[in-house]
């Protein structure tokens, strides 16, 4: 047996990408790897800002219950240090105002809520608590451009510096070796991980989904003295035929965020006359209403986020290699998953580093059997509700999935004025509980008595 699965400390990590899953990841992992390098295409900023190499940064963000849960059990105190860095706690209801496919969702004593806050704020409380760990090292502009190993084991990266400026073909460096124990691919959507193990002879089994989803993005000034009685609002979706979405949630420095967002065929066009077009067209003026007399505080953002992909490691990878975040998992935006599922990662290479006592094969195994249990809900739900729009590509369908949104859609009609209804949409929603929550006797019952 390999000594890095029975002695702590032992070995090295090497993490494909510095975003917030990969920051975590090594997180995760300290103590069990003797050493653990993060490499990172970009160079971070000083303060918090948006980067190049998170192009879906600018748009909404929230870390589910289940998600803020994750991360304050990985870094105790970091729910206090992103309220003090401006994060505004979002209760289920009071706080939020939603609109489900089923009309306004009812008010009750909500025990749940989610943090909400700009991606480069999120970014930089994380990373700053990661830094302060002497076992991890970064590795700021460069990029990994190849893996080390065979189809049976992966044993590290091949690396080369960045040029200082975008496009600076000479100022690359020369390409270098990382051996290691372990390799974390939270490369996110972008990965090219696939396309090198295909290249080794090992693809990566994947199933696809595409709602073709587009997204337009602006940050408000909030105005002075408004006081609607709640923080956020989200006007959902209502398939087959009202396929625009809305969401207005509370940021640092006294600003909104809002984020448009259009299923295939239904997408923002682009700009300020698209924003508000799109705004216009939404299925109830509430979101509109907010921002009347709102300036602007900066320009209108777009973003194509790309099909929803689920990579199944599990089912057959190299010994050595794990992927986290959107690298396993890629879902459609508009569900608020994506953070928290990447969240649920570090936990599982915590929890498999811990039993094995380092970062050996076994830790991998394990790593990639648990990763896909963690992330098998959201697929499940983002996946679901895709394919309700004609246009969506994949997916699943059958007598199972239309007996599935049959029995959902009266969850939401009751949601709408039954609070133990609504109570139980929330805990699955926010992943804290599984769906099988709505199949308690007592929702059952009180959906079918409304």
């Amino acid at each position: 047996m390999n000594s890095s699965e029975t002695a702590p400390g032992r070995g090295t990590a090497v993490v494909i990408g510095g975003g917030l899953a990969g920051v975590v990841a090594a997180w995760a992992l300290r103590g069990r790897a003797e050493r653990i390098v993060v490499v990172e295409r970009d160079r971070y900023p000083d303060t918090p800002a948006f980067r190049a190499g998170v192009p879906q940064g600018r748009h909404a963000h929230l870390v589910l219950e289940a998600g803020h849960r994750a991360l304050e059990e990985l870094m105790p105190g970091i729910k206090q240090e992103l309220t003090d860095a401006g994060a505004h706690r979002v209760s289920t209801s009071g706080d939020l105002r939603w609109l489900s496919s089923a009309g306004w969702m009812a008010d009750y004593p909500a025990r749940l809520a989610f943090l909400s806050c700009t991606r480069p704020v999120l970014d930089k409380v994380v990373l700053d608590r990661v830094r302060t760990e002497p076992s991890i090292e970064f590795l700021e502009g460069t990029d990994v451009v190849g893996l080390l190993g065979s189809a049976q084991r992966v044993t590290g990266v091949k690396v080369r510096e960045r040029g200082r400026e975008r496009g600076d073909v000479q100022g690359r460096g020369e390409v270098r070796e990382i051996p290691a124990e372990l390799v974390i691919d939270a490369a996110g959507r972008s990965t090219s991980v696939p396309k090198w193990l295909g290249e080794l002879g090992r693809p990566v089994p994947e199933e696809r989904v595409d709602a073709g989803v587009a997204y337009a993005s602006r940050l408000f000034h909030r105005p002075p003295g408004v006081d609607l009685g709640h923080q956020a609002v989200y006007l959902q979706t209502k398939a087959p035929d009202k396929p625009r979405m809305g969401v207005l949630l509370p940021v640092e420095g006294d600003r909104w965020i809002v984020s448009l967002a259009g299923m295939r065929g239904a997408e923002p066009a682009p700009g300020t006359e698209g924003f508000t077009e799109h705004l216009s067209r939404l299925r109830d003026p509430a979101l509109a209403e907010m921002l009347r007399g709102a300036e602007p505080a900066g320009e209108v953002r777009g973003f194509l986020p790309g099909p929803g992909v689920r990579r199944h490691y599990e089912r057959g990878a190299p010994d050595g290699l794990v992927a986290v975040g959107d690298a396993a998992s890629t879902f459609n935006p508009v569900y608020g998953q994506g953070i928290t599922v990447s969240l649920f990662c570090a936990q599982v290479l915590r929890r498999t580093a811990a039993r094995h006592g380092g970062v050996g094969p076994a830790t991998a195994r394990d790593a990639r059997r648990e990763i896909a249990a963690v992330s098998k809900t959201a697929w499940m739900m983002s996946s679901a509700e895709d394919v309700r729009f004609a246009a969506t590509t994949g997916g699943p369908s059958g007598a199972l999935i239309r007996l599935q949104h049959r029995y959902l859609d009266k969850v939401l009609r009751g949601a709408t004025h039954n609070p133990e209804i609504t109570a139980a949409f929330h805990e699955v929603l926010s992943l804290v509980a599984p769906p099988t929550r709505l199949f308690h006797p007592a929702v059952v019952a009180a959906v079918l008595r409304g």
